[in-house]
């Protein structure tokens, strides 16, 4: 079974390394809210959603501060006490990145969860 996330972040990290401006995306809601996420911490420069007929993607413009970025599977249920532990094993070094969460209060980064008192389930990470 594919994980369209997963695959969507793996294309991300390999236009970025190839030097790429653009790239093309598969479509889900998961990934717009992970898109905007990623654009309002400025690794991407900007994001469109694009309808041909009944198929749907995104055109994402990228800017090259990307060092490394994937999905987490299987997705660990996380206590508000255990980000810190989950940070530690998939970012490199302190406030160089952030891991992103999905919770009761939606999509966040886990500095934002930290934050809000809240846990939920490790999606992906990006530094």
């Amino acid at each position: 079974m594919e994980n369209i996330i997963v695959n969507n972040l793996n294309k991300i990290k390999i236009y970025e390394f190839m030097g790429y401006r653009e790239c093309k995306l598969y479509y889900s809601k998961l990934m717009g809210l992970i898109l905007e996420l990623l654009k309002k911490h400025n690794y991407i420069e900007d994001y469109k959603e694009i309808s041909e007929g009944n198929i749907k993607y995104f055109i994402v413009r990228l800017n090259g501060k990307i060092n490394n970025i994937g999905g987490i599977m299987p997705r660990f249920a996380v206590k508000k006490d255990d980000i810190y532990k989950y940070e530690q094993r998939f970012i490199p070094a302190r406030n160089f990145g952030f891991v992103i969460i999905s919770t009761s209060k939606g999509l966040m980064t886990s500095k934002e969860a930290i934050a809000n008192n809240v846990g939920g389930r490790l999606i992906a990470y990006v530094y």
